[in-house]
């Protein structure tokens, strides 16, 4: 099976992804502790998902007994610019890296069936892909597989790639030979905790989802809770600090994927721009990208608290024309916004 494994390799490289290694999906016991203790203290919020499929998430072995092999599989999203210079231009928007072009999910499926399908062609069995719309512990699995390791903000990092790459697994029955795990390279360093805007991390290792702007951005449904308004600043669409200042960034590639090149438009687009998206628009504007499942009114929301925090009193129109607005979230946030830009 090592020369299987070589080739399998070379064919994942060939195929675009930029880091293959392989564990058993019974390498990672600690996960169904971690995961009760996380879900235990209500840090999931809203995302009941993560509680309702918890034996599938916490035992991957459990989700397709079958399986004798996890092939992880690690793509590059890395940026050409620095992804913190947008929050220094309170009149724009920052959105996080990995959704300022396509959405990730189609082309790393993409090319994980196409794996998948070669591995079957080369020799046999069965196989199952998957991106995280399933209940898989990407994370500790690739962490067990060596691709990395998860770093004091719960990411998955690599000497090689750093922080800036997804991750997808093909599951499969052939008995192949796996990989070391990786060890915890993290150190004395607290960048990440340090950067963080909203305290979202209890204790090294910890996040409390809650508090985390990725999250309140994305996952949360109605008003975000006024004490965290104000630290949210221009972020509409989740928050790269944490990955952004990590040391081993610097071997971080850029994206060989050309999907996962910003879009020019969408590095720092114009707050008032945004604002004045219908329901229409907006479907139109980000066809295609990862904001799109968030809607227009959450989307809006999150631009009226960027409005609020902008300090800039010109945006005070574009806030109060949404004060009526059919969307209940939305006219509180531009209610507040309003006040905000009025109150200094």
């Amino acid at each position: 099976m090592d020369a299987l494994k070589d080739k399998l390799i070379a064919r994942a490289l060939e195929e675009g992804f930029d880091a293959c290694r392989l564990c058993r999906p019974g390498d990672v016991p600690q996960v169904p502790g971690r995961l009760q203790a996380f879900l235990g203290k209500g840090y999931h919020g809203q995302m009941q998902w993560l509680s309702d499929r918890a034996e599938w998430r916490g035992q991957p072995q459990v989700l397709w007994p079958e399986a004798r092999t996890v092939i992880m599989l690690a793509q590059s999203y890395g940026p050409e610019h620095d992804p913190l210079e947008v929050l220094e231009r309170q009149d724009r928007a920052a959105i996080s890296v990995y959704a300022q072009n396509r959405d990730y999910h189609d082309p790393l499926k993409k090319a994980l069936k196409r794996l998948a399908r070669w591995l079957i062609a080369e020799a046999g069995g069965e196989v199952k892909v998957f991106v995280d719309t399933a209940p898989v512990p990407e994370k500790p699995l690739g962490q067990a597989a060596g691709i990395g390791w998860q770093g004091k903000h719960t990411n998955l990092v690599s000497r090689d790639l750093g922080s800036w790459f997804f991750l997808g697994s093909v599951f499969t029955t052939l008995d192949l030979e796996t990989d070391a795990p990786e060890a915890d390279h993290c150190g004395n360093c607290r960048a990440c905790l340090d950067v963080c805007p909203t305290n979202a991390f209890p204790a090294p290792y910890q996040l409390d989802a809650r508090r985390c702007i990725s999250y309140l951005t994305i996952e949360h449904h109605g008003p975000v809770d006024e004490e965290l308004r104000p630290v949210l600043g221009n972020r509409i669409y989740g928050c790269d600090d944490c990955l952004a200042v990590c040391p081993w960034n610097k071997f971080a590639v850029r994206a060989r994927e050309v999907k996962y090149h910003a879009r020019d438009d969408l590095m720092a687009p114009p707050l008032a721009e945004l604002a004045a998206l219908d329901d229409a628009a907006f479907r139109a504007h980000f066809s295609g990208s990862p904001i799109k499942r968030i809607g227009r009114n959450r989307f809006v929301r999150n631009v009226l608290y960027a409005i609020g925090n902008s300090g800039d009193p010109a945006l005070c129109e574009v806030a109060q024309g949404l004060c009526e607005d059919a969307d209940e979230t939305v006219r509180d946030a531009a209610r507040w916004a309003v006040m905000r830009l009025r109150t200094g």
